[in-house]
């Protein structure tokens, strides 16, 4: 392995960290122009699979494939802005079609590449949802997804579908191509949350790059000497931007491990992360939670993570005792804490909204509860009392973050409200749904993230979702204190517990929580359903509804986060069926 992490395997060689050409840090107009410049250097895109590189991709070779592909896609003869929507594998055809549509004004949109366990008809029903909601005209898919593909476009108006080689069968027209231009839509961007009918975000040219500039100079301070390393899926904002989009702009290297090889061995991450000597790299906090929890403690020695400087975590609530866990374990392989970078962000703000300092770690709020829920305010109290909140950082330069009532009034610092962003990164809108768009976006350019929070000394505090708030007479129960409260119990594990509210027999709203319980032994439930009980009523005041249920049925979204509101439903429709309003409910 050379000094500069380069890595010799048996498919070839990875493309190298540094660089031939200077460093720009997203100062483009566009991605095709982002893209036009990082070609003239020797960096790119490796893909890994069982531990050895299967395919690189500099960013040279990259330009041409989506060049000659562009003229391909130009025979087909549709408008400019059309959407071509493909199933998001971890693969270099996913780059080849984003950037082709790049080149010839075509609109790429992410389709998740996930069959959960809703099954078969659950994912082709998504599919085909997404695919109207967008209005295709484009759909590919690898071979491993095509027949669900198949299913989900019948009946569909598309110009052409199928999998990647059938496009390259298309002829290669001698045209002159006009590439995406500022403000031009450069993707569509499925909201992880999004149920019912999705919402697609619509992102124009200038706000990604907007948001790369951002994430480049001031989030992580990229320099000429970082690689990347990731796991996250092409379909996720995190994913795209902060991993695809972003990375190419700043011109680095990457190594990408696909996603559902991290989900079976997470080990695979860090093995990546050593090897490759990786800089930066981002997870949502259930990606450390796996690690801490699946790493086998005598693999330890062998990693090297001391390269490691920026640790992104985000995309969900943190809870302090996760990136703790992480940072403790792997510290004998080098992992500093301090490495550690807190961020927030979502879909409609292209990616990224605030970081935390580089180099600071984890900043831990630690609140009470009471006055939280009666007040919504935040009151310091003792470190390792109260509930801990982890800081998020400040808002990117040219952007603004405040905080507000249900009527729009803006809140003092450490009061908890709406959170509401402004600034060049944002969406446009949600495409084709106007009213959705109002609603969310105001016309003084404002964005009701949907979040709840607070400011402190200029940074915000992500406390919860303003829908998942639960009311019980009168007071307010966040949901996250009620699965803490259960997730802290020995059987159990982070993300084995999703609460949210639900109707009460005199209409009354009540708290419930569905619970991931593997032991069969009905004494054992019996004692964990009273222990969480006794537990919620000492520490929150309130009787909870108790469903058990076995593991890996919880619903998540098409990111890995637990839905709550797919988890309501589902509760709500097993009740309907088999009404119980007492403590439990064991299944």
């Amino acid at each position: 392995m050379s000094a500069d992490g380069n890595i010799a395997i048996e498919a070839g060689h990875a493309t190298p960290t540094r660089n031939t050409v200077p460093l720009r840090r997203a100062d483009f107009t566009s991605l095709a122009e982002a893209l036009d410049y990082a070609a003239r250097g020797v960096t790119g895109a490796n893909f890994y699979a069982a531990g050895k590189l299967e395919t690189a991709l500099p960013y040279r070779t990259l330009r041409a494939q989506a060049l000659e592909l562009a003229q391909r896609l130009a025979s087909l003869g549709l408008p400019r802005g059309s959407r071509l929507a493909i199933v998001a594998e971890t693969t270099p055809d996913f780059l080849r079609f984003f950037f082709a549509c790049q080149y010839v004004g075509l609109v790429p949109v992410a389709l998740p590449s996930t069959v959960n366990l809703g099954g078969h008809d659950a994912y082709v029903q998504k599919l085909r949802g997404m695919l109207q909601a967008c209005e295709a005209s484009i759909a590919v898919a690898s071979n491993s997804f095509l027949g669900f593909l198949g299913e989900a476009v019948r009946g569909l108006d598309l110009a052409m579908w199928g999998e990647p080689a059938a496009f390259d069968q298309l002829p290669q027209e001698d045209l002159e191509l006009q590439a995406t231009g500022p403000q031009e839509i450069a993707y569509l961007q499925f909201t992880s949350g999004s149920t019912g009918t999705p919402k697609a975000a619509m992102i124009t040219e200038q706000a990604l790059l907007a948001n790369a500039y951002g994430a480049l100079n001031h989030g992580l301070d990229v320099r000429d000497t970082d690689r990347f390393a990731s796991w996250l899926p092409f379909y996720h904002d995190m994913g795209l931007v902060g991993c695809l989009l972003t990375v190419m702009a700043g011109q680095r290297s990457i190594d990408y491990l696909d996603t559902r090889e991290f989900a079976m061995r997470p080990r695979r991450w860090l093995e990546l992360m050593s090897h490759g000597k990786a800089t930066i790299a981002y997870s949502p906090p259930f990606g450390y939670e796996m690690c801490a929890r699946r790493v086998r403690p005598a693999d330890i020695a062998s990693y090297d993570l001391s390269n490691w400087r920026v640790a992104g975590i985000g995309a969900e609530p943190i809870l302090p005792e996760v990136p703790e866990r992480f940072a403790e374990l792997l510290a004998p392989a080098g992992f500093d804490a301090r490495a550690f970078v807190p961020s927030y962000g979502m879909a409609e703000a292209s990616l990224a909204v605030s970081f935390s300092p580089v180099g600071k770690g984890i900043v831990v709020e630690w609140i009470d509860p009471a006055d939280l829920a009666e007040n919504l305010r935040a009151t310091a109290v003792t470190p390792g009392t109260g509930t801990g909140f982890v800081r998020c950082g400040g808002p990117l330069p040219g952007h603004e973050l405040d905080v507000c009532d249900d009527a729009g009034n803006q809140l003092a610092d450490l009061h908890v409200g709406r959170i509401r962003v402004r600034g060049p990164s944002l969406m446009s809108g949600y495409f084709k749904q106007p009213e959705l768009t109002a609603k969310a976006l105001g016309e003084d350019g404002w964005l009701d993230t949907g979040d709840v929070g607070y400011i402190v000394d200029g940074e915000v505090v992500v406390t919860g979702r303003h829908k998942d708030m639960i009311i019980v007479n009168g007071r307010n129960i966040w949901p996250q204190d009620i699965e803490r409260i259960v997730e802290r119990q020995p059987e159990l594990r982070s993300q084995d517990a999703s609460a949210f509210g639900v109707p009460g027999p005199n209409g009354a709203e009540i708290a419930a929580v569905v619970v991931q319980c593997n032991t069969l032994d009905p004494n054992a439930r019996v004692a964990l359903v009273q222990r969480v009980r006794r537990e919620l009523l000492e520490e929150l005041g309130i009787a909870c509804i108790i469903e058990l249920v076995p593991r890996h049925t919880l619903p998540r979204t098409s990111s890995g986060k637990l839905s709550r509101s797919a988890t309501r439903s589902g509760y709500l429709e097993r009740q309907a069926q088999e009404p119980v309003y007492g403590a439990v409910a064991s299944r």
